[in-house]
């Protein structure tokens, strides 16, 4: 199962940009370790976007723990699981 994660930031910018670098190198982690596939901040500036590869409901439960801004309280996290009726190739 795929998920789409999205992230909606709960405090100011200042306050979420204090935990920005942790928060990168996670992301950078989650990605080499090929849990994340796609990750970026909204349009809006509200917050972010990621999209796991296909891992299990609590493997993405996994993942949201993990980040430094879940653990910091800067974020809310809200989970879609989808499965892959259609896929480009190589995923």
């Amino acid at each position: 199962m795929f998920h789409v994660l999205t992230l909606t930031y709960t405090e100011p910018a200042d306050v979420v940009d204090q935990v920005r670098p942790a928060h990168l190198e996670w992301l950078a982690t989650e990605i080499a370790d090929g849990r994340l596939i796609l990750t970026g901040r909204m349009e809006s500036g509200e917050g972010g976007i990621l999209v796991t590869s296909d891992i299990s409901t609590e493997e993405a439960l996994g993942v949201i723990a993990k980040d430094p801004y879940h653990r910091s309280g800067v974020v809310r996290y809200e989970r879609v699981g989808f499965t892959a009726g259609a896929r480009a190739p190589g995923l």
